[in-house]
């Protein structure tokens, strides 16, 4: 339900979704970025509406006490999937990236929405657990954008993980400008750029 409020609301306000990926790619990391606002999230809920029409299962990646009462109903609706880390320290899984790969197990058509700057401010560094963890369940990654000045967002452009350093630098070349909804809070990743 919410998800279709928010696409509703984006299209009354003139959004545009775009779906670059073709139909026979059913699952895969999807990079959440900019990410620089709450904003963000209604049009995470505008993608999702879209591509679950399409038969995908959209998720994005949260801390687990978010998917916890009182807020289990709500997250649940929205895709949100509790990150749980305890399951990494009992020795369940290896790391956290080996316990979203197995997502990929669990769900069918899944589209795993990760957003690696991890943060809304600014920060000089992401996290790339997103790759570690494509490349672990053999899936692509998508560059997932949310343009506010064009008023559209979507999916862009694929990436099929084959060298880190090759690929990375592909995926901040992709983010290098901001199309963010507050510019001043985001920084691309300075590592892998130029």
């Amino acid at each position: 339900m919410i998800k279709k409020i928010c696409h509703h609301q984006m299209l009354k306000r003139g959004w545009r979704f775009i779906n670059n990926v073709p139909e026979e790619i059913r699952s895969f990391v999807v990079i959440g970025a900019p990410h620089t606002s709450n904003w963000d999230f209604f049009a995470a809920m505008f993608a999702f509406y879209n591509l679950d029409q399409k038969g995908y299962t959209t998720r994005f990646v949260i801390k687990k006490e978010w998917t916890e009462f009182p807020f289990t109903s709500l997250m649940k609706s929205v895709g949100a999937w509790g990150l749980d880390r305890e399951k990494v320290a009992s020795g369940q899984f290896t790391n956290t990236t080996d316990l979203m790969s197995s997502f990929f197990k669990e769900e069918k058509n899944l589209i795993l929405a990760i957003a690696p700057e991890g943060t809304r401010k600014p920060t000089e560094t992401w996290k790339t657990g997103f790759y570690h963890t494509a490349v672990k369940a053999g899936v692509p990654i998508v560059l997932g954008f949310v343009d506010y000045s064009q008023k559209v967002c979507g999916l862009g452009k694929i990436i099929f993980p084959s060298s880190f350093e090759v690929d990375m630098r592909e995926i901040m070349s992709f983010y290098q400008r901001s199309w963010a909804r507050i510019p001043e809070n985001y920084l691309p990743d300075k590592r892998f750029l130029g």
